[in-house]
């Protein structure tokens, strides 16, 4: 049963980062609404109004119907219009910053509530302009009715307002990154909270029993509740073999375990792991410092030629490697009695500040003032206090040592190299270690 809830709220998370969601939600609440009107309409509810409260209800045929019909006309020109600017933003999103920025975006729940108000406000004024329907010599008016139409007019005449003031700050460069590192700081924060600080010695898994992937696609997430459930059930030891966000193909290994295991535990533990098409920070922060570095990219690239961003990009990235720097390299989820059931494999601090900046090393070592930022930002995760945890100083040391390298060899002139140098003699002279940064030592 508590596999089965999990994997809900997964499917449920997956729905929600769709564009269609909420405006689906919201549309059905509108129908439902006006049928739920037309019914207190059908039991006289205006017809008391008229006598207790006259100014609630609108009394006249012709004046409600150019109202509603109006309204119609109105709301589907602002639809149109929202939509459009929506496609606009994702286009630009794609073309100047990088297309894995999308999922975040459209995944926007402020701009799918509005849009599904627009929606909702619309099927509700059609259901109510069909109610007026002729009964007898005279026509059945639903003053109230009308009434809510107009205040929920009312109410998405201001949500397009907030709307292109919304969207307005999406485009923004500034705001997509501040987005993206707020989700990988809160993901990441979350897991350095959740890890129990054990030495583990994990058994060797390399004679384990394997299970083979039963789909392709991301490895989105894996349900270690379930799975530690079923462990310690079973008396199992689990190895999750593929990285979190790695694209796993159908029949390779997913999974290694010690213990009995029959074909029906088998169905159960690869039920723990969820697959997408698609990425979300929300589920691997790594994919933050992948977006944020093809954002610094982009902007380095001829036809943008942005290097204030690329500065801007590289302060973030600085922040969540500093925050990555609190977390181990190795995970485990360990039982009530402390024992470790279930390793799962992670993305070293070494493979990721290598993947970042060769990177960027490759694309802006031609740039000496982001030369001179990505040194910045070596020497501070150098001199912060976590440095020495799982070896984290080597690796930056070893990356200060490749930028040395390729600024050196991309820059000719003497003041350049003089730059160049005199941070080199300055991060030496901070290093309290008899580390030098010369490519041989």
């Amino acid at each position: 049963m508590r596999q089965y809830y999990f994997s809900f709220l997964k499917t449920l998370e997956r729905l929600e980062s769709n564009i269609a969601f909420y405006p689906t939600l919201i549309s059905l609440g509108g129908v439902t609404f006006a049928f739920f009107m037309i019914y207190l309409e059908s039991i006289g509810i205006s017809r008391y109004l008229v006598e207790a409260a006259p100014i609630l209800v609108v009394n006249n045929t012709e004046t409600a119907r150019s109202l509603l019909t109006t309204f119609i006309g109105g709301l589907i020109s602002i639809m149109v219009f929202s939509f459009s600017l929506v496609m606009i933003l994702l286009n630009q999103a794609s073309a100047n910053f990088s297309p894995r920025v999308l999922p975040g975006l459209i995944s926007n729940k402020r701009h799918q509530v509005i849009l599904g108000i627009y929606n909702g406000t619309l099927l509700y004024s059609i259901f109510t302009l069909v109610s007026i329907a002729p009964h007898g010599d005279k026509y059945q008016m639903p003053g109230f009715s009308v009434l809510l139409g107009i205040i929920f007019m009312t109410m998405s005449l201001g949500a397009f307002i907030y709307f292109i003031h919304s969207i307005s700050q999406q485009i923004q460069v500034g705001t997509i990154m501040d987005k993206i590192f707020k989700k990988s700081q809160a993901r990441l924060l979350k897991l350095v909270e959740s890890e129990k600080h054990l030495e583990t010695d994990f058994e060797d898994t390399a004679n384990w029993n394997e299970i083979m992937a039963s789909q392709t696609g991301y490895m989105q997430d894996v349900s270690l509740n379930v799975l530690g459930t079923l462990a310690e059930e079973h008396q199992l030891k689990i190895e999750i073999v593929p990285i979190k966000g790695a694209y796993v193909l159908k029949g390779i290994p997913i999974l290694k375990y010690k213990g009995d295991v029959d074909d029906e535990l088998k169905e159960k533990l690869l039920d723990a792991v969820m697959f997408s098409k698609s990425e979300l920070i929300e589920d691997n922060y790594v994919l933050a410092f992948k977006q944020i570095t093809e954002i610094a990219l982009k902007a380095m690239s001829p036809g943008i030629n942005d290097p204030g961003t690329c500065i801007n990009a590289i302060d973030y990235l600085t922040e969540l490697f500093a925050l990555r720097m609190t977390k181990k390299n190795k995970s485990f989820y360990f039982s009530e009695d402390d024992e470790a059931l279930i390793y799962v494999r992670t993305v070293s601090f070494e493979q990721l500040l290598y993947n970042v900046m060769a990177a960027l090393r490759t694309y802006c070592k031609h740039d000496i003032i982001v030369v001179q930022k990505l040194f910045t930002m070596l020497q501070y995760l150098l001199q912060n206090r976590e440095v020495l945890r799982e070896n984290y100083k080597e690796s930056i040391i070893s990356e200060i040592r490749n930028l040395k390298i390729d600024a050196l060899a991309n820059h000719e002139n003497e003041a350049d190299i003089k730059v160049i140098n005199n941070i080199i003699k300055h991060l030496e002279d901070l290093n309290p270690s008899d580390y030098k940064f010369d490519s041989n030592t």
